[in-house]
């Protein structure tokens, strides 16, 4: 990103597997109780209903043209949060002290203008310490 290429938004399949766990555990079991001679229809189904999901979820993120001006409608933000807001959108999985850096923003106030996108349910937060990041909802 330093070096000026885009991020490309993306959907994670993982994502929606470890969300549909306990679906996909299941029908893992049903295949693998059939041994031998599994039928593998169950599991081959579950796989492409979340192939279908991550699609339809990219393409709702893709189709929001103005997304980032939907998001902010309703909120009137000062210039400091809603250009916070925007490097978060334009930088999915950024860190706080990289904002800070980028805008020229103390890591406090980043971190005060976080918490407010946070609460304002504009953005969300990934992970725990050094590792910490967050993505627009």
């Amino acid at each position: 990103m330093k070096s000026g290429y885009n991020w490309i938004q993306y959907i994670s399949f993982e994502h929606e597997v470890e969300n549909n766990k306990k679906e996909y555990y299941r029908s893992l079991r049903n295949c693998q109780a059939q041994r031998p001679g599994e039928n593998i229809k169950d599991w081959v189904s579950f796989f492409l209903n979340s192939l279908v999901n991550v699609q339809q979820k990219l393409e709702k993120k893709l189709e929001g043209v103005d997304f980032e001006k939907d998001l902010l409608k309703d909120n009137d933000l000062p210039p400091k949060n809603k250009s916070v807001f925007v490097f978060i959108n334009d930088n999915p999985g950024c860190k706080s002290s990289e904002i800070a850096e980028v805008l020229d923003i103390s890591k406090p106030t980043v971190k005060r203008i976080i918490a407010d996108l946070i609460s304002k349910n504009l953005i969300e937060k990934h992970g725990r310490g050094i590792g910490t990041n967050y993505s627009v909802k």
